[in-house]
């Protein structure tokens, strides 16, 4: 079974991503992310925390999104280490399509 985890804040994000994805793990806190198979980031109040998430789950599939008006963030989390960077506006139009990791 995949282990998803999604780094987000908002807790209205955070039902959007579980109703879509019941079996994932929300958090606050980028420790939590060890051993996930998949990480989601919301850049609005974790965009700095992609080099984290990359050491303490290496393997991972990082996805991160942010609002699609904030180029440099949305640059900073490819140099990173993001998989897979979207706007929320595409990240929230397929969350389970946006998990799959597909262009490893």
């Amino acid at each position: 079974m995949t282990r998803v985890v999604a780094l987000v804040d908002d807790l209205i994000d955070q039902s959007r991503i579980t109703a879509a994805a019941p079996d994932t793990v929300t958090t606050r806190s980028a420790g939590d992310v060890a051993g996930a198979d998949v990480v989601v980031v919301d850049l609005g109040g974790h965009g700095d925390s992609i080099t984290e998430v990359r050491d303490l789950a290496p393997g991972a599939f990082v996805v991160a999104f942010g609002r699609h008006d904030d180029a440099d963030a949305l640059k900073a989390a490819r140099v990173a280490g993001a998989d897979r960077v979207l706007a929320r506006s595409k990240f929230f139009a397929d969350v389970v399509g946006s998990l799959e990791p597909t262009d490893r």
